[in-house]
């Protein structure tokens, strides 16, 4: 867990604090990711359900009110447990789920923004959810079979419908962004980012100026985590897992970012969740910021 950093100096917010999404759905900056509650590969069912229910219970009573799932994890089921859990929901809960990728198999992931086929895919959710409006729908891939204006209008449809809050995006640049806005508001972006990579820049750089949340996937490095002898040096100096002090340099990194973070383990739930509360100088955030680059 964690405990004071070394540094004695005055100390820049490390705190968990508060991002709205749109203007007018307020959540915490530190959320959870529903993905690696499901089967191995993200298919089928956790082999066992029941700790996977406590790691979303145990992830509200840590404060989490930002849940992003997707209707292909599992496929299905990430949502399923979701509700499972959690339903009826706290009342500032906010679930995020995606739609646009189908699932052939174990590790296959394939676009399909075909608009018939998302305006399925949120009626679904909501009925996996048990929700009547979803607060954040993000379109999980731009499928370059189908024009992104078709894609984006079925999901306005769905929104002026009332079954869609707002609406987010996945894996683009500040371009196609700026594309999708002449259909409707987007609200955020989720792109793969962390501390070791940083090929997204550019789209959190536009993020900033316009007041669009971005939310780091991968955002203490995936299946392979954070192989740096430099950072885990570093991170026992601040009294901190290398895990930690990458999650605290996300938030540290700018006032738009949303991490979220993703485990099966009730452990690493709490371990994660610390991170929020690790402050260092800005002198410290330097010698960070030299090592990570």
């Amino acid at each position: 867990m964690i405990f004071a950093a070394k540094s004695s100096a005055a100390t820049e917010p490390g705190t968990n604090s508060v991002f709205r999404l749109g203007g007018d759905v307020p959540v915490s900056r530190l959320g959870f990711g529903a993905m690696r509650i499901t089967g191995e590969g993200i298919w089928g069912w956790p082999a066992d359900r029941g700790n996977a229910l406590k790691v979303l219970r145990r992830a509200v009573e840590l404060g989490v009110d930002l849940i992003d799932t997707a209707d292909a994890y599992g496929p299905e089921t990430s949502e399923l447990l979701i509700a499972e859990a959690l339903h009826p929901y706290p009342k500032d809960l906010v679930i995020a789920t995606k739609g646009g990728l189908t699932r052939p198999g174990p590790g296959q992931w394939v676009p399909n923004g075909r608009p018939e086929y998302l305006t399925q895919c949120v009626e679904k959710s909501l009925k996996r959810l048990q929700l009547e409006r979803i607060d954040l729908y993000q379109l999980h891939r731009i499928d370059p079979k189908v024009p992104m204006e078709e894609s984006l209008g079925a999901l306005k449809k769905m929104q002026e419908a009332g079954k869609i809050r707002h609406v987010g995006l996945s894996e683009v640049s500040p371009e196609e962004i700026d594309r999708a806005r002449k259909v409707l508001p987007i609200v955020s972006v989720q792109n793969q980012y962390n501390i070791g990579n940083r090929r997204w820049e550019k789209t959190l750089t536009y993020c900033e100026k316009e007041g669009l949340g971005f939310m780091p996937w991968s955002p203490i490095g995936g299946n392979r985590g954070l192989k740096d002898n430099a950072l885990e040096a570093a991170a026992r100096d601040y009294h901190a897992s290398v895990v930690q002090l990458a999650l605290a340099w996300l938030l540290h990194r700018s006032p738009v970012m949303l991490p979220i973070p993703g485990t099966s383990s009730v452990t690493h739930l709490e371990e994660n969740m610390a991170a929020a509360k690790l402050k260092l100088t800005a002198e410290d955030w330097k010698r960070v910021d030299a090592i990570a680059s």
